[in-house]
């Protein structure tokens, strides 16, 4: 995964946030690949990279509770669910989102204060190089949006 992230991380530097999540979504079938701040009640989209629209380079601000990246924050951990429907995770939250790949993005003190992630509204095949590329990639968008970040969803 190496070569992975140091392609990632010479596009967040040379060309910026949109081209480094262009680059990790053409390595996963999902057809969104987003970076997501917490701000209490609404999940504020910071950055976003749509397959079939790359020109749109940010999405809508949602609710945090229809959103599979509030289970993230409140779990502090990395999710991934392959088929909503058949993921008993997913029963709680009501989205449109079949496919979902997220893990949080934390603060120098390790809390998280957003997500990175994946999805899709079609079911997609998982990948097991998903997830550990993802986290990489969070590390190095730490501190991007840490200014206007508040502590993650709680429980």
């Amino acid at each position: 995964m190496e070569p992975e992230i140091q392609e990632f991380s010479a596009l967040l530097r040379a060309e910026g946030v949109h081209a480094a999540l262009q680059y990790l979504n053409s390595r996963t079938p999902h057809r969104y690949t987003g970076v997501f701040r917490f701000d209490g009640e609404t999940l504020r989209n910071e950055a976003l990279f749509d397959r079939y629209e790359p020109a749109v380079q940010r999405g809508d601000d949602v609710p945090m509770a229809v959103t599979y990246c509030s289970l993230v924050g409140r779990q502090q951990a990395p999710l991934e669910i392959q088929d909503a429907a058949t993921d008993s995770r997913a029963q709680e939250i009501s989205t449109p989102v079949v496919s979902y790949c997220g893990v949080p993005i934390r603060d120098a003190k390790g809390s998280p204060v957003g997500t990175l992630c994946h999805y899709d509204m079609q079911r997609c095949q998982e990948r097991t190089t998903d997830l550990p590329l993802l986290e990489a990639a969070a590390d190095l968008l730490r501190g991007r949006f840490e200014s206007t970040t508040t502590a993650a969803p709680s429980a």
